[in-house]
């Protein structure tokens, strides 16, 4: 039995398994860093204690065993799936609510994970050399996911800038920066399969989530089951996720997650944790997936009925720009989160929240007997929601929630370059399975990208006087590359600085030919939104 466990997380994921833990009657610790004091999880825990940073795997140990902990939740992010902590506090002799370390380095190598999906006959992406796979081509981190370290190239010219963007962001992230190059499917699916494993070799899988709508590659609304799969394709999915479960060994919560282009689907990766999504698979299976992982890691056998009930469809409210999804920052000055659904915060009104972690305030979970009934109540309850003291995306939840193509169950990783965020609805949405242009034998519209963030960015430069214009940051974050000084002559779209926050970056160009009359930053400064960066002169 788990006597007392210590989350080595933040935020709501830790509010979450602390929820579980005091069900289970076991008793909770939060750790907490030097510029996170006070924060929602570390008032909800039974103790405290300080650490100075979450990255660090020492630390969490140490406190483990000041307070007496015999276990260790990794949560998401951070060091979640990293085999090396697992490693660690398991030779410290603390339970490990997750994956072996064998299962985490195994699965959470993409290019090893390729490898083992081969040979049990799960399906998987062509990758090797630019020249090899060909364009367009998606760059990503080997050693990890959440759109961290990935890049789509869709042509030679991009390829260096790419490659060297997703290294960095890898590294910050993983600790790792080694990359691959994909093929890029343009108009995917998103599908993945839950799993839960128990050391005596039981792998079970818990249905589907869809989770095809995402902005800089991270998941925006997630439902269950998705209304893309009939039972003969979730069967198949759920056998070839259980298959790869199996080859690596699974043991915990993971989730394996493939990309659906018609009936055919493919590998992604291997999740080796919880997933933010995974209140949708808990509400129409009637799992609570966290204590099957406390049960799991305490050495019990899984004793599990999977079955379905109704619909299940979450988003996630960020405190972001609605349209650009960069990350903002601020206090919480009023916050009024809705009743009748599900809701998993992470902050409470009052709260600050920084450019140092994940702005997500919290995730709202809607369930009914129908997908059109469990999208009405979430419409309802996103009506209810109110956030001041920041800008947050809930105008882009609502617009979402009730868009006639994601209403209509069609939407996929493109949904976002089709439809613009905030943009008007269509006048006209096809209906019916014989309407849409494909149907007339017409060639398919011209592949777009999603978003770009970086012309939102300089759509918010100000303008100072006549010819001469200033770049002001687009959120708050920290300089990690000036590529300019003052007297260049720079032309349009040529990046000038690379801003991070929360390990992705995102450049600021030029949006004319100029020159670069001053340089306001360095590299790593920390700058707030708005703040002036460069002045160009024609």
């Amino acid at each position: 039995m788990i006597r007392k466990l210590l989350v080595a997380n933040r935020g709501e994921i830790a509010v979450r398994v602390f929820r579980a833990c005091r069900e289970a009657g076991i008793g909770t610790v939060a750790v907490v860093a030097p510029d996170d004091k006070g924060s929602l999880h570390t008032r909800v825990a039974d103790e405290t204690i300080e650490i100075r940073n979450y990255l660090v795997a020492e630390e969490h140990i140490r406190a483990a065993k000041q307070t007496g902990a015999d276990a260790m939740h990794p949560g998401y992010g951070f060091l979640a799936e990293n085999p090396d902590f697992a490693e660690a506090v398991e030779a410290a002799e603390i339970a490990f609510v997750g994956p072996t370390p064998e299962a985490l380095r195994a699965g959470g190598d993409k290019l090893e994970a390729k490898r083992i999906a081969r040979e049990v006959d799960v399906p998987v992406l062509a990758a090797g050399e630019p020249n090899e796979v060909g364009f367009p081509l998606v760059v990503k981190a080997a050693a990890g996911g959440g759109g961290r370290g990935m890049r789509v190239v869709r042509s030679a010219a991009e390829l260096d800038e790419a490659l060297a963007a997703a290294r960095r962001e890898a590294k910050a992230a993983f600790g790792d920066d080694t990359v691959f190059c994909e093929h890029y499917v343009e108009r995917p699916r998103h599908v993945e399969i839950q799993l839960l494993a128990d050391e005596h070799g039981q792998v079970v899988a818990l249905g589907e989530r869809e989770c095809s709508i995402q902005r800089r590659h991270q998941k925006v609304l997630e439902e269950a089951p998705s209304p893309a799969l009939d039972a003969e394709l979730r069967e198949r999915m759920s056998e070839a996720a259980v298959a790869f479960g199996r080859a690596i060994g699974y043991r915990g919560a993971g989730t394996v997650e493939f990309m659906l282009d018609g009936r055919e689907f493919f590998l992604l990766e291997l999740n080796g944790r919880i997933q933010v999504e995974h209140p949708v698979t808990e509400l129409v299976t009637g799992i609570d997936i966290v204590r099957e992982q406390l049960r799991i890691a305490a050495g019990e056998r899984l004793e599990l009925e999977p079955r379905l009930d109704g619909h299940a469809v979450e988003v996630r409210l960020y405190a972001e720009d609605p349209k650009s999804f960069l990350p903002q920052a601020g206090r919480i000055e009023r916050l009024r989160l809705p009743t009748g659904i599900r809701v998993d915060a992470g902050v409470e009104e009052g709260d600050e929240v920084g450019v140092a972690y994940d702005p997500m305030i919290a995730k709202l979970i809607a369930h009914g007997p129908t997908r059109d009934e469990a999208l009405l109540r979430l419409r309802d309850a996103l009506a209810e929601t109110e956030v001041e003291g920041l800008t947050t995306n809930l105008s882009f939840l609502r617009w979402l929630v009730a868009h006639p193509a994601v209403r209509a169950g069609r939407a996929t990783t493109a949904f976002l370059a089709e439809y613009p965020p905030l943009s008007a609805p269509p006048s006209r949405f096809p209906s019916g399975p014989w309407d849409g242009a494909w149907r007339l034998n017409l060639p398919p519209p011209a592949p777009q990208a999603p978003p770009d963030v970086d012309e939102a960015a300089h759509a918010r430069a100000g303008v100072a006087g006549g010819e001469q214009s200033a770049l002001t940051a687009p959120m708050p974050g920290t300089v990690i590359k000036v590529l300019a000084a003052a007297g260049d002559r720079v032309g349009p779209r040529q990046t000038l600085l690379v801003l991070e926050a929360m390990k992705m970056e995102t450049p600021v160009v030029s949006p004319y030919e100029a020159i670069v009359r001053a340089v306001h930053v360095s590299e790593g400064d920390r700058v707030a939104g708005g703040a002036l960066l460069i002045e160009l002169e024609e």
